[in-house]
């Protein structure tokens, strides 16, 4: 998405969400990308392969127009994303969050783990080396956006706002 993706309203019948053209608008995608960049904490939901649904909190970097993560090779949520990449990530703030959809892609190049790394420690305040990032140990992933939403509670009805790349 380094394009600025498409925006439109999404289907919420039943909630009083009105057209674009009506209250405040549709939210800008600079709006979504400062929240996604700032959450300390996201939401990481995936599925079990009989379907039962899995939700945990992770921490990510939103890099390459992509939230990037690591996670034990053991834990539920890497063993789910290896099954079925297909996941939802959401920013910590319930106020106005943003969800993003997408399939997990795991990243295994040495640049790409010193990047998320570097980007990590930068964020959270830490001084992980790359063992941290260790393929035996941990597998890292990248999720590129095919959908996101948001919406700001203090405007509930006028701007919810869907961005699907262009």
């Amino acid at each position: 998405m380094t394009s600025v993706p498409h925006a439109d309203r999404p289907h919420m019948p039943g909630y009083g969400v009105r057209l674009p053209s009506e209250g405040t608008g549709l939210l800008p995608w600079t709006w979504a990308l400062e929240r996604l960049a700032k959450s300390h904490d996201y939401w990481l939901a995936t599925a079990r392969q009989d379907g039962e649904p899995h939700l945990m909190p992770v921490w990510a970097v939103w890099m390459d127009d992509a939230l990037w993560f690591s996670c034990s090779n053991d834990s539920r949520k890497t063993r789910n994303l290896r099954a079925d990449g297909r996941c939802s990530l959401a920013t910590d703030d319930a106020a106005a969050p943003v969800v993003v959809q997408g399939v997990a892609e795991v990243v295994s190049d040495i640049a790409g783990l010193h990047k998320l790394l570097a980007a990590e420690n930068t964020k959270y305040g830490t001084d992980y080396g790359i063992d941290m990032l260790d393929p035996a140990l941990n597998t890292c992933f990248k999720v590129r956006p095919a959908k996101v939403i948001g919406l700001d509670t203090a405007d509930f009805t006028g701007s919810p706002t869907r961005w699907t790349p262009g």
